[in-house]
């Protein structure tokens, strides 16, 4: 087991938009424009955050979804009527190929939140960080599990991710209005902030040395992630505390971006219960 100490690193105590966390620039999507699928739509009206726009309903499932939506709107405090449209005319308004159970909704981006206020709402609980993913589903998953287990913020870089959109919002089945997204400059030193924060940070490397279940995972932890095929840039698993790797059968060369996530927040959350 790897003797948990922190590094002092003098990129570290850098100030400012420097330390990692800034807020998106306006090209980036907030899962603005149109959400549809009937987890994301009721999760986005449920949250009172979202500014909705227009909400639309195939008249072919209104009966069967009319009850879940009336009940996020509900929640969410939402004043906003469904149009009632035909399966070919949600079609035709919602990007090609879009999956949408019946329904869709136009809505505002989500607020902004800066890395060091993810930090202090998080009071703790456990953060992911990407490095470099940008498969919008594999990422979507990702907030999915992330949800499922506590993770109080998904961390990426602001160049090198997917955008915002719909699809990863589908993805996320909801999972993007419960863990908030922040876009950093640079992911060394987002890691960096968090370790002056406290938290300790577990790098997944199939390369590691330490097997994931043998792993000292006590405490704030941020977990970090690379992209698939690639793995943690050189700078990113230098700047990691532990590299750890999830033990798998020699027949197959690595896991699904997503199921490794998933597998390392389960077995964070079942040392820290």
């Amino acid at each position: 087991m790897a003797k948990r100490h922190h590094r002092r690193s003098d990129r570290g105590r850098e100030q400012g938009s420097r330390r990692g966390g800034r807020r998106a620039s306006a090209g980036q999507n907030r899962a603005g424009g149109w959400l549809y699928g009937l987890h994301a739509v009721a999760a986005a009206l449920a949250n009172p955050d979202r500014r909705c726009r227009r909400l639309v309903v195939a008249a072919q499932s209104r009966d069967e979804i009319s009850a879940r939506l009336n009940e996020a709107l509900r929640v969410g405090g939402h004043e906003i009527r469904a149009d009632i449209l035909d399966r070919r005319e949600l079609d035709d308004l919602l990007p090609p190929g879009a999956v949408h159970q019946g329904t869709g909704l136009l809505a505002e981006p989500l607020p902004d939140l800066a890395l060091e206020d993810a930090v202090a709402s998080a009071n703790g609980a456990p953060l992911v960080v990407l490095d470099q993913a940008t498969d919008p589903r594999n990422v979507g998953a990702v907030l999915r599990s992330a949800a499922a287990f506590g993770v109080r913020a998904l961390v990426v870089q602001d160049r090198h991710a997917p955008p915002i959109t719909g699809a990863l919002a589908k993805a996320a089945s909801g999972a993007l209005e419960r863990v908030p997204i922040v876009q950093v400059t640079n992911i060394a030193r987002a890691l960096d902030t968090l370790r002056e924060a406290g938290y300790w940070i577990t790098g997944l490397d199939g390369r590691g040395e330490t097997p994931l279940p043998s792993a000292d995972l006590a405490g704030p932890n941020a977990l970090v992630l690379g992209a698939e095929g690639r793995g943690l840039r050189r700078l990113v698993a230098e700047r990691c505390d532990l590299l750890a790797r999830i033990p798998i059968s020699e027949s197959v060369e690595s896991l699904n971006l997503s199921n490794a996530a998933a597998i390392a927040l389960y077995e964070l959350a079942r040392k820290n219960t």
